[in-house]
């Protein structure tokens, strides 16, 4: 079973860029600064914009919150390595 989000980067490209990758229908990607992530996103719909847009805020949000976890993971990870 592949996970509902994914994170990925195309440093060489756009260094400064972070995408996060919805695998569920209706797939798409959010492209955003990384460090405006909430500001400055751009959504590249895979299957089609849906029409509700009750429900696109809601994928956004939860796209939001699982690049939350995943900075808030990668920052216990580093303190972690420092101890």
């Amino acid at each position: 079973m592949l996970p509902k989000f994914l994170l990925a980067d195309n440093s060489l490209e756009t260094p400064d860029t972070i995408f996060v990758v919805h695998t569920e229908t209706p797939r798409f990607i959010i492209e955003s600064d990384i460090d405006d992530f909430w500001n400055n996103q751009e959504i590249h719909w895979i299957d089609g914009e849906p029409g509700d847009e009750d429900l696109i805020t809601e994928l956004v949000e939860a796209a939001e919150e699982f690049l939350e976890k995943e900075f808030e993971n990668e920052e216990l990870l580093d303190e972690e390595d420092e101890d």
